[in-house]
């Protein structure tokens, strides 16, 4: 069977010659309108793209022979994942072909904000001679703190350690250890910013992190801090960071990305202590060729192989595998999620238990999945492919057992999870195909997880279910099952509550400010059965 991919940005020539050596037809169709690229797509097996090309869900529904989206890079913004996973068409991104490239980008804006290269060079230019005008900083024995200390943040700690700075990093996920390996010291946010001469962000855009660099961020901050933000526009709110420049609270800020792209327009733009670039981090010789020759051979190996690598919405696993795992991955998938959402420190360790009938099946992909769910609520671009290779990045020790014999369960699987607060125990089994929640910590309890559920540890005192039911009733959230557990009288007990909506933060902080809760959390499953 041959197959045929459309490459619609500039790609290198190297990408062309490894699909052809491997006998994969490739046209070349540079800047189509999205009427062009609805009309032709039809014909395709693959997609090969970059940043520019939108793949929203008419470009989709059009692409009847469509198997695979390559993305040359790592965000997929400009594809619509969910409707590609509707229609079964596996979308790829090379997540580490440019991190060099990104971090020396960096590296490149701490020389730019500390020495005012870019209006000097202007100055320079216009035959003005401004040597006091210009008066920079050394870099040499400055604190840097790097906010995400990922494989990105690694990578710019490393080459910041080599100028002699001193470099503090804040990230859940960083374990002591692998902090030590870095030679880093690792901190809270709250400790980072006061501490820090230039901060540079490392982070993605999540729920928690979006906006994350606002007026009460900066106030915090050093005053003359210098900022750069080379990772997602949307971590920072311009107007802010703005307001603080202009107050001298913040005496540079480098960007290369923006809330907006492209940034036409922007409150930043004109201002000399504000140095931006048009989204160049990955803008490199070298990582354009890697990440091209990488989405080549990803993309060659899943047409002709069915071997998946970097997929974003695809579980790696075997045809023979599928349908005997399928329960045990939305088992694996809602126990993940569940111990991301309640561990709100550093993860240090993750054990992953089978037994039973679970303990004879593939466990590669359940503890993949266990991991993405663990670690998705605070990082995105998270998938089963390259959890645990995150997990490895922030020093985070996996650990797999698998016991064939039968316990109290015919098939049960075990998620410990020790964080830097303590260690949370769950696990969950399958009734009749569909996952069950079956114990927490020391407590024993059956629960299905549903899409908006409250998990409360509180006293085991009476009245505390008449009181929560009363507040959610009065908020008009309907119960639609509760859980109840202890381990023994007067034990701290465990609650989980399925309700039928989502619940506001008005009404959680209610929940929280009852008496005998000692903390709660809202709890979200998509698709949950």
């Amino acid at each position: 069977m041959s197959f045929r991919v459309l490459i619609t940005e500039t790609l290198s020539p190297r990408a062309v010659q490894i699909f052809g050596e491997r006998g994969i037809e490739v046209d070349q169709r540079k800047g189509l309108a999205a009427d062009e690229l609805k009309a032709l797509i039809g014909a395709y097996d693959g997609l090969a793209i970059r940043s520019a090309t939108r793949v929203n869900s008419e470009i989709i529904s059009a692409a009847t022979n469509l198997k695979v989206i390559g993305r040359a890079g790592i965000g997929v913004d400009n594809v619509d994942v969910p409707a590609a996973t509707a229609r079964g068409i596996v979308v790829m991104n090379t997540p580490f072909g440019n991190s060099i490239t990104t971090a020396e980008h960096a590296i490149a804006m701490i020389f730019a904000l500390a020495r005012q290269l870019p209006a000097a060079n202007a100055s320079t230019h216009a035959g003005e001679w401004e040597k006091s005008r210009f008066m920079g900083v050394e870099v040499t024995g400055k604190t840097l703190g790097i906010i995400g200390c990922g494989n990105i943040g690694s990578i710019v700690a490393d080459r910041a350690l080599g100028l002699k700075m001193k470099v503090i990093a804040a990230d859940p996920f960083l374990t002591p250890e692998r902090a030590a390996e870095l030679g880093v010291e690792k901190v809270d946010l709250q400790d980072l910013l006061p501490r820090a001469d230039f901060i540079t962000l490392h982070t993605p855009l999540t729920a928690e992190t979006r906006n994350l660099v606002d007026s009460k961020f900066l106030a915090r901050c050093k005053k003359g801090v210098r900022l750069i933000n080379c990772a997602r526009g949307g971590l920072v709110v311009e107007a802010d960071l703005k307001a603080a420049l202009i107050g001298g609270q913040v005496a540079g800020v480098g960007l290369d990305v923006f809330a907006e792209e492209p940034a036409r327009h922007n409150p930043l733009f004109g201002m000399d202590n504000v140095v931006c670039t048009p989204h160049l981090g990955a803008s490199t010789m070298e990582a354009q060729e890697n990440v091209a020759q990488q989405l080549a051979a990803q993309m060659s190996d899943f047409l002709l192989t069915g071997a998946v690598t970097h997929a974003l919405n695809m579980p790696a696993m075997s045809a023979e595998d599928a349908p005997k795992l399928r329960p045990y991955m939305r088992l694996a998938e809602l126990l993940g999620g569940f111990a991301g959402q309640v561990t709100h420190s550093g993860i240090r360790s993750v054990s992953i238990s089978y037994e039973g009938h679970a303990g004879a099946v593939n466990s590669r992909p359940l503890s993949n999945l266990m991991l993405m769910g663990l670690l998705r609520p605070s990082l995105d671009d998270v998938n089963m492919v390259n959890a645990p290779v995150i997990a490895k990045e922030r020093g985070i020790k996996v650990r797999e057992t698998r016991l064939e014999t039968e316990g109290d369960y015919h098939t049960l699987i075990r998620l410990d999870v020790e964080a830097d607060s303590g260690e949370l125990r769950i696990a969950g089994t399958l009734f009749g195909g569909k996952p069950r929640l079956v114990g927490i910590d020391d407590v024993t309890l059956e629960a299905e997880l549903t899409p908006h559920m409250l998990f409360m540890r509180n006293e085991d005192k009476p009245g505390f279910i008449g009181r929560l039911g009363t507040l959610l009733g009065v908020a008009g959230i309907n119960i639609a099952n509760f859980n109840l557990g202890r381990s023994r009288p007067g034990a701290t007990a465990v609650c989980l509550v399925a309700v039928d909506g989502a619940v506001e933060p008005l009404v959680l902080d209610r929940v929280r400010a009852l008496p005998g809760v000692i903390d709660v959390d809202l709890l979200r499953f998509e698709n949950g059965n």
